[in-house]
């Protein structure tokens, strides 16, 4: 599970093996989420709303790393920390 980024107590990150469509995971206290990165939206889980709002705006500064991490996971299972929130 190799965590691609943290901040305010959430912790985001992606699995090896996951299969499309591409997400990413977050993990606040005892709350799980997926979420998709094309559109933002939960696929799956519940996080607090004020939660969902942070890790929203956060991977949307960031959905290109996402991306490049998700398909980098894919072939090299090699991945890179993108930048907290704050």
């Amino acid at each position: 599970m190799p965590i691609i980024s943290d901040f305010l107590g959430i912790v985001i990150f992606m699995y090896f093996n996951e299969h499309n469509p591409p997400l990413f995971h977050a993990k606040y206290n005892e709350f799980r989420a997926e979420i998709l990165i094309e559109t933002l939206s939960l696929k799956e889980g519940k996080l607090p709303p004020r939660i969902l709002g942070l890790v929203t705006e956060w991977a949307e500064l960031h959905k290109e790393e996402l991306m490049k991490n998700w398909n980098s996971l894919k072939k090299t299972g090699e991945h890179k920390r993108i930048e907290p929130l704050i």
